[in-house]
């Protein structure tokens, strides 16, 4: 399953079973394997903030994903994010932009 497919479905799952899936997709899908596991649980933690909007279809606005983008960016040495990290981070989140 893509996130896409996750999306697309994202309405007839519980609330629960979509967070599971996506959990689980975010673990598990080759986008994701260059992040370490830090890295990984910040993209999971954005998403889980908007997860709402998502599951219920609406997906993560563009002045969202920048305002997300701006604080991990300006976090970057707190959370010893490298520039190549900055850049994959930012390209999952469209991913789930509407």
């Amino acid at each position: 399953m893509d996130i896409q497919e996750l999306l697309a479905t994202a309405k007839e799952q519980t609330f629960d079973r979509f967070a599971q899936k996506l959990n689980s997709l975010v673990r598990e899908d080759y986008k994701f394997r260059n992040l370490d596991e830090a890295n990984r649980e910040i993209v999971l933690a954005i998403i889980k903030k908007h997860l709402g909007d998502i599951h219920n279809g609406q997906g993560i606005s563009s002045v969202v994903l920048e305002r997300e983008s701006y604080k991990l960016y300006q976090d970057r040495l707190k959370l010893k994010l490298t520039e190549e990290d900055l850049k994959d981070i930012k390209e999952i989140l469209r991913l789930f932009k509407k």
